[in-house]
C-alpha cells in the first residue's frame, strides 16, 4: 500500500482499519452517490469514518445516537447536517422514512426496528458493528418497505488503496491521538473507558529511538 503524500503517515493507520470498515460497504452498496440521505447509528471511530466519507462523497448525513452529549462533536466537528437522539421518540418520529441508507457500527445490543422506520423505501442497512446477541428482525416493516440489512467486514487490497487515494484527494484525516510505546497501557484503560477520539497511533520509531 502507498500512502499518499498529502496525509501524514501517523494519519493512515486509523484508516487501514476503521476507515476501510466503512469505506467498503458504504462503496459496494451505493451509499456513496451525491445528494442521499445517509444515517450513522454510533459516533465512534467507526462512525466517525462513515461520517467523514458519507459527507466527502456530497450525501446529507444524520447522525444517530443515543448520547445527546456527542451533537456538538456530531455537527460542529464533524460537519453533520442533522443529529438525532435515539433515545428520543420526537427525534426518531421526525426522522421516519427520511434516509437512503444507514451506517450501522453498534456493536452494542440494540434493537433494529426503530432504526429502520428511518429507512425510506427500499432502503438498505450496512452493519459493521457485531452485537453479542442475534437481533429480532421486523420482518413484516422489511417486507413491506423492501428494506435491506447487509453485513460487512473489511476492504481488500486494491480496495484499501482506492481508500487511500481518495483520502489523499479529499485531504480527508480524523482525530487521533500518537502514544509513545510506553504509554500503550494507559491508552488501553482510556479505550475500556471509551476516552480516545478516534484512534491511538503508535509511534514506534521515536520509541525505538528513546
Amino acid at each position: 500500500l502507498r500512502a499518499p503524500d498529502t496525509l501524514p503517515l501517523e494519519a493512515c493507520p486509523p484508516l487501514l482499519c476503521a476507515g476501510i470498515t466503512v469505506y467498503s460497504p458504504m462503496r459496494k452498496q451505493g451509499l456513496d452517490k451525491a445528494g442521499m440521505h445517509i444515517g450513522v447509528v454510533g459516533l465512534g471511530g467507526l462512525g466517525a469514518h462513515a461520517v467523514a466519507f458519507a459527507k466527502a462523497f456530497g450525501c446529507h448525513v444524520t447522525v444517530i445516537s443515543t448520547s445527546p452529549a456527542k451533537r456538538d462533536e456530531a455537527l460542529h466537528v464533524l460537519k453533520a447536517d442533522k443529529f438525532v437522539v435515539s433515545r428520543n421518540p420526537e427525534d426518531m418520529k421526525a426522522a421516519s422514512s427520511s434516509l437512503d441508507g444507514i451506517v450501522n457500527t453498534v456493536s452494542a445490543n440494540h434493537e433494529l426496528k426503530p432504526l429502520l422506520d428511518l429507512l425510506k423505501v427500499d432502503g438498505k442497512m450496512v452493519v459493521v458493528g457485531v452485537p453479542p446477541e442475534p437481533p429480532v428482525l421486523p420482518w413484516f416493516d422489511m417486507v413491506f418497505k423492501r428494506l435491506s440489512i447487509v453485513g460487512s467486514l473489511i476492504g481488500g487490497t486494491r480496495e484499501t488503496q482506492e481508500m487511500l487515494d481518495f483520502c489523499g484527494q479529499h485531504n480527508l484525516t480524523l482525530p487521533y491521538e500518537k502514544i509513545a510505546i510506553d504509554y500503550v497501557n494507559t491508552a488501553y484503560e482510556r479505550v475500556v473507558k471509551s476516552d480516545v477520539r478516534y484512534r491511538f497511533v503508535i509511534d514506534i520509531q521515536s520509541s525505538l529511538v528513546q
